[in-house]
């Protein structure tokens, strides 16, 4: 088992930036990869990025690219996803999953463990 816990989500203006962080814990974290999704009231769950376990291969969301940035630190069992030049249609519960195969699926049912979210809220 893993548990996931989700941190950072909060309220910013537009252009603004954010930095989540998701820490695992229970099995070896290094052996999953990760990932991160997003769900907005009324919308379906997308997905953002990916990491591989080892950090060397990184999917990104077209909507996101350029903006958005997903590393980890094994050795603190956390991935952290940097967001900057936020826009109000980022707005949405961000969730991190753990698992999706070595390189980081972009699909929700490929990953094994996830976490309760954070509310990530951009005005305009």
């Amino acid at each position: 088992q893993v548990q996931l816990v989700e941190s950072g989500g909060g309220l910013v203006q537009a252009g603004g930036s954010l930095r989540l962080s998701c820490a695992a814990s229970g099995r070896t974290f290094s052996g999953y990869a990760m990932g991160w999704f997003r769900q907005a009231p009324g919308k379906e769950r997308e997905f953002v990025v990916a990491i591989s376990w080892s950090g060397g291969i990184k999917s990104y969301a077209d909507s996101v690219k350029g903006r958005f940035t997903i590393s980890r630190d094994n050795a603190k069992n956390t991935v952290y996803l940097q967001m900057n030049s936020l826009k109000p249609e980022d707005t949405a519960v961000y969730t991190c999953a753990a698992g999706g195969r070595d390189y980081g699926s972009t699909r929700w049912s490929e990953y094994d463990y996830w976490g309760q979210g954070t509310q990530v809220t951009v005005s305009s």
